[in-house]
């Protein structure tokens, strides 16, 4: 009995250092989390030793002390074997010093900034990443992943139509090339790794894509299915920056303790022709028409969503998501169906500004089904792709990330 107690602990103590490392979503008070770059948010990639801020608003307003530990991942999203002094030059686990509260706001809040590299804190190594908020309590708050890379390989990639029939009206398939100019690589079928993504989702992810076969330099991948993505289709949005007024986005506008937005309602665009209309691929520009920094002087209103979606079943769910949410399929964020209305309704505490989302429907499992998406999925779609080349030699402890490209559907090809 004691040897099944020591063998049972030993493979329960490496068992959960195994753990895929998920993102960990925010309490209700934690709003408008983002990565940002020349006062934008962007998706979460950045090259090695360029700087970025991540920000958030806590609602609660009472310049509340946060903590913030940065954590370097495998590929595949488990703890790396290097230690932390390898990664980072200085110290994390440190307090946010850069915070400012609201301004003429109906809703308070206190908006934080964290800038890297810092005086504290430089990630020194390319690869995965996760930045972790802890309270003054050390609880985690919430945590984010990001990407760090070195362009040491060039990469060069085109959007084509799907070759199947099947999927030739909905999907859209990504092609590439990685060439190795002068970076020696050992073994590129077994040390090189591919991971590509839809619009920077975390939830639109493809991983462990191999190299084809090899033309001089070149690493080439000509998949037919491997790298297929569902097309979707162009974002729906709000544009609150007045918050005062209505506009071809929002119906009306009534006033409270905050402001309340109530979108026009939609029916889903799945039987419907495409339309091309530009979108921001689901990011979002926090914005008050009426001010100068935007970061505390845009406000929060209650933004009303409804959806016209007769097709769903008992055990499908619908959900309001974007970068604003961070994808989350939290209950703040899932649709509720009004039996007098005939409508899945949602009230959402938002930031104001120029938002982009779209309705989410998921299966039995609470997973996103793409394939049944409300809005339907097009392979005229403009979406973005971004595409991650991964290495680690025989002797190496660590993914680099190598390489990072991009491609745009826009100029789709058959």
């Amino acid at each position: 009995m004691k040897k099944i107690f020591i063998i049972l602990f030993i493979f329960n103590y490496l068992h959960s250092f195994s753990q895929v490392s998920v993102e960990a979503n925010p309490s209700y008070n934690i709003k408008s989390v983002a990565f940002v770059q020349n006062k934008l948010p962007v998706v979460p990639y950045f090259k090695l030793g360029e700087p970025f801020e991540f920000v958030f608003d806590d609602l609660y307003g009472n310049e509340a002390n946060y903590y913030y530990v940065v954590n370097q991942y495998t590929y595949d999203w488990q703890p790396t074997e290097l230690v932390k002094q390898e990664y980072l030059k200085g110290m994390d686990n440190l307090r946010i010093l850069n915070y400012q509260n609201s301004f003429n706001t109906l809703q308070l809040y206190s908006h934080y900034s964290l800038l890297f590299p810092n005086v504290n804190t430089s990630i020194t190594k390319s690869g995965n990443y996760m930045i972790a908020i802890y309270n003054e309590d050390q609880e985690l708050v919430f945590s984010r992943k990001f990407i760090i890379y070195e362009p040491l390989v060039g990469i060069k990639a085109e959007v084509k139509r799907s070759r199947t029939i099947e999927t030739i009206n909905t999907k859209q398939n990504l092609e590439f090339s990685i060439t190795t100019s002068d970076f020696t690589i050992q073994n590129p079928m077994q040390n090189i790794k591919v991971m590509i993504t839809q619009n920077g989702r975390w939830d639109k992810v493809l991983y462990n894509i191999k190299p084809q076969y090899t033309l001089g330099n070149e690493l080439l991948f000509r998949y037919n299915t491997e790298t297929q993505f569902f097309g979707g289709n162009e974002m729906l949005y709000w544009d609150n920056k007045d918050i005062r007024l209505a506009n071809n986005s929002i119906a009306k506008v009534t006033s409270g303790d905050v402001y309340n937005s109530f979108l026009f309602p939609t029916e889903g665009r799945a039987n419907v022709p495409y339309t091309y209309f530009p979108d921001l691929n689901g990011s979002f520009y926090p914005r008050n028409f009426l001010a100068t920094n935007h970061a505390i002087e845009a406000d929060y209103s209650w933004v009303y969503f409804s959806l016209f979606a007769p097709y769903t079943t008992s055990d499908q769910k619908i959900f309001v998501a974007g970068m604003f949410s961070n994808y989350a399929l939290t209950d703040e964020y899932q649709l509720e169906y009004n039996t007098k209305t005939g409508l899945y309704e949602k009230a959402i505490l938002a930031k104001q500004g120029f938002t982009n989302f779209e309705y989410i429907l998921t299966n039995e499992n609470n997973l996103p089904n793409f394939e049944q998406a409300p809005d339907g999925n097009f392979w005229q779609t403009e979406n973005n792709y971004f595409i991650f080349v991964y290495y680690k030699g025989n002797a190496d402890r660590y993914d680099r990330v190598i390489g990072f490209g991009t491609a745009n559907s826009e100029g789709i090809r058959n």
